[in-house]
């Protein structure tokens, strides 16, 4: 889908998936970075690990990150540790008005992403839907708030758990260690050509122009 150096994956996953309690125009396409993250948590042996990969809309890696993390208590703490790290990552690598897609296969947390967004754009900056935050995550969202206020525009979509590219980082971050030695990168994508194609996500290709 894109014309400017390799499709990203990151693009393309985030294009064709739902984003929770917001429109998703084809401008979407339109992302200037996509970040993927995942958290995991081994009931077995309490501990977790945290994982997250960032690219341009052209595709090109900008990090990749798979670190241990023996502090959390949960799955859901996870998630939200990790996101929180790759935004982190992101803000330190990315301008401030950058159009930010974020892929987590986490339901709640990306229509908390989702909301606290459409909030940044209201007068009252009122969420339209209540947020439902656990207490045990209340640190990291917070975190994760200050980024989505940061950027442009941030907006999140859920993937399936197996198609989450950074599945594998926060599941085996000891086997993944080696991606964190790579060279910091701080790349801005190519400007979109006029003649990039607008073309609607699968939920919007098919409808008649009365639907």
């Amino acid at each position: 889908m894109a014309v400017h150096g390799r499709p990203s994956q990151l693009r393309a996953l985030f294009d064709e998936s739902p984003t929770p309690h917001i429109a998703h125009p084809p401008r979407t396409h339109h992302r200037d970075f996509y970040v993927a993250t995942d958290g995991s948590y081994s009931l077995d042996s309490d501990d977790g690990g945290l994982g997250a990969i960032i690219e341009t809309r052209d595709g090109e890696r900008v990090a990749r990150i798979a670190v241990p993390d023996s502090t959390v208590a949960d799955n859901n703490a996870a998630e939200y540790r990790a996101l929180h790290l790759g935004l982190d990552v992101l803000a330190a690598r990315a301008p401030r008005d950058a159009r930010v897609g974020v892929v987590v296969d986490h339901d709640d947390l990306a229509a908390n992403v989702n909301s606290a967004s459409l909030a940044t754009r209201r007068s009252d900056h009122v969420p339209p839907r209540k947020l439902r935050v656990p207490d045990a995550n209340a640190n990291h969202w917070r975190g994760i708030r200050a980024r989505i206020c940061g950027f442009d525009e941030v907006r999140a979509a859920v993937v399936e758990s197996d198609s989450n590219p950074a599945h594998a980082l926060a599941n085996a971050p000891g086997e993944y260690a080696h991606v964190n030695a790579e060279t910091d990168r701080c790349l801005l994508p190519d400007s979109p050509a006029s003649s990039e194609a607008q073309i609607p996500p699968p939920s919007r290709a098919d409808r008649r122009a009365s639907d």
